[in-house]
């Protein structure tokens, strides 16, 4: 696994020279940014929210384990997706149940969709106007799949489609469908002209092939569905279709009866798909050799604002990829006309041909998450990611350089400090920055690292107004910064390095060798510096301390 690469360098940079670590925090440079790391272990009904350190800010309980995506809102609250078990939805992701709770874990809101017939399940998508969007599994009967033209070869004693829903939440426990959008009414298939969808498969890529299926032909699961995205600004949604290794856009500024046409919309083309890309040979347009995607998760729309905005990001977890076993952060340019409409050239595969940019580690095998797994942009321009399997959230920076690791200690229990981390599986992980609306009027206080029998290290971070110390008081840095930076130190220091860094890891000071006297203030001039947040790097060589600095005229 790719996180023993960094357990030297931990060492050398942030604690003293004694065990390695095998959890928490590995790693932990100036380049990353500084805020808060939300996640639900798979195996757990808690929620936690850790700093850049590794340590615990806040949790939130549930009687329930993820089913799977959990999202910190805008005003405070926790939107969170419930595994209820279904005895008759038992793949991957399953969950059930929707809730809402507020900072102190308060039951706000809850909508459960889990019957015989349908199943909530991975993820969901709250909208601008408070409704929320979710993937729900809907059964069809082995009838009903042959009668719109399943081969009987490809059909056992169950088949499951898909639809989305869009809830508007009402009271405590119900919701009104105000939308929905529903695979079967999208379907095509050149198997039995005797039966409804008949038609010739690669002149329709606006439609789903009924019969092409992976891996285990009879299987109930058929697409598993396994992200949705929403994009404000087009009013369409974005979907990741794990067993096809497909992404899909449909148009959501439908009617739901339009959703279920070929017309209406935006797009004029109802609930047809506007836009797919990953494997052409689902619809009869490309080869084995064609395909991009390899069960993929994750698929989102680039935020406005941010790096590559308004492009198409997935975690490419490369399950059976021809190249070898192995993940990658993909970046595709989907093409758009002045219309603001996709572009297909009839005949033809979708394009991009390739993916515009790509993250794999430099052995590419060393980074590898088989399912599950996430992956976010953030405003630096730096990628964090999370490979699910292993439970290892890290951030690359914009030269694919990882600035920053971690390792949840959660599985069934809390697991300790010098263990193997099994079991401890996490969905995907997300970065709360340090202003995002919802941690307004909370005390973040950093407690503990959630593992058991953590080791002792030193990552001191300042954030606003205020002293910082070392956990053994060694050197104290006086916040908040104008034209100097002032270090006191409690030990005797010779020979020490002392660098300035912004948050990119440019250097902007280098002092080399300095004496650190005991008792004695040590002052670093910040002339012809703008005011912004910088790192401060203290090297005793035995110890590499951190802080973040705030200059402020």
């Amino acid at each position: 696994m790719r996180t023993t690469i960094y357990l030297f360098l931990f060492l050398i940079i942030s604690t003293s020279l004694k065990a390695q670590p095998t959890l928490g925090l590995l790693l932990n440079q100036p380049a990353n940014i500084p805020g808060y790391i939300l996640f639900a272990p798979l195996a757990s009904d808690t929620t936690y929210l850790i700093d850049k350190c590794g340590k615990r800010i806040h949790q939130w309980s549930s009687n329930y384990h993820p089913g799977d995506a959990v999202y910190f809102l805008e005003d405070g609250n926790l939107l969170r997706t419930c595994n209820v078990n279904s005895p008759t939805f038992t793949s991957g992701g399953k969950g059930g149940r929707i809730e809402l709770t507020d900072w102190n874990s308060n039951l706000l809101w809850s909508y459960v969709i889990s019957s015989t017939t349908e199943c909530q399940h991975h993820d969901i998508k709250m909208l601008p106007n408070g409704n929320i969007l979710a993937i729900v599994w809907e059964m069809k009967t082995p009838s009903e799949a042959i009668f719109a033209g399943r081969d009987s070869a490809k059909t056992g004693t169950q088949l499951w489609s898909e639809k989305i829903v869009e809830l508007q939440p009402s009271g405590a426990s119900s919701a009104t469908v105000v939308w929905e959008w529903h695979v079967w009414d999208h379907l095509i298939q050149d198997y039995d002209s005797t039966h409804i969808n008949y038609g010739i498969v690669y002149q329709h890529p606006e439609l789903l092939n009924l019969n092409f299926v992976t891996g285990n032909l009879m299987a109930a699961d058929w697409l598993h569905i396994n992200s949705i995205d929403y994009n404000a600004a087009l009013d369409q949604i974005l979907l990741s279709s794990h067993n096809l290794s497909e992404i899909w856009v449909i148009d959501h500024s439908t009617t739901s009866l339009e959703a279920a046409s070929h017309s209406g919309g935006n797009s004029n083309k109802g609930g047809d798909l506007l836009y797919r890309w990953g494997n052409p040979q689902s619809y009869n347009r490309g080869t084995p050799g064609d395909k991009k995607f390899f069960g993929q998760h994750n698929a989102q729309w680039i935020a406005a604002g941010l790096k590559d905005e308004n492009k198409i990001m997935v975690f490419n977890n490369g399950l059976q990829r021809p190249q070898g076993m192995y993940s990658s952060i993909d970046i595709i340019d989907q093409p758009v006309d002045s219309a603001g409409n996709y572009i297909y050239v009839s005949g033809q595969s979708f394009l991009p041909d390739s993916v515009t940019w790509e993250y794999t580690a430099p052995v590419p095998t060393d980074f590898y998450g088989a399912n599950i797994s996430g992956v976010q942009r953030i405003s630096n321009g730096n990628t964090l990611i999370c490979t699910g399997p292993s439970g290892v959230f890290f951030e690359i920076d914009s030269m694919k350089n990882t600035v920053w690791e971690y390792i949840s200690p959660v599985a069934a229990t809390i697991l300790s400090q010098g263990s193997n981390p099994t079991g401890n599986t996490v969905f995907r992980c997300t970065l709360i920055e340090e202003n995002h609306n919802g941690l307004t009027g909370h005390q973040l206080i950093a407690g503990n690292p959630i593992e058991l029998n953590p080791l002792p290290y030193v990552c001191p971070v300042i954030s606003g107004v205020g002293t910082s110390a070392s956990p053994e008081n060694e050197i104290t840095i006086i916040n908040p910064v104008s034209n100097s930076i002032n270090i006191k130190s409690a030990t005797d220091f010779n020979n020490v390095r002392i660098q300035l860094t912004d948050l990119n890891g440019k250097i902007i000071t280098d002092k080399y060798p300095v004496n650190l006297n005991k008792g004695e203030f040590y002052s670093v001039p910040l002339t012809n510096i703008t005011d912004g947040v910088y790192i401060l790097s203290i090297n005793t060589f035995g110890k590499l301390h951190h802080y973040k600095i705030l200059k402020s005229e």
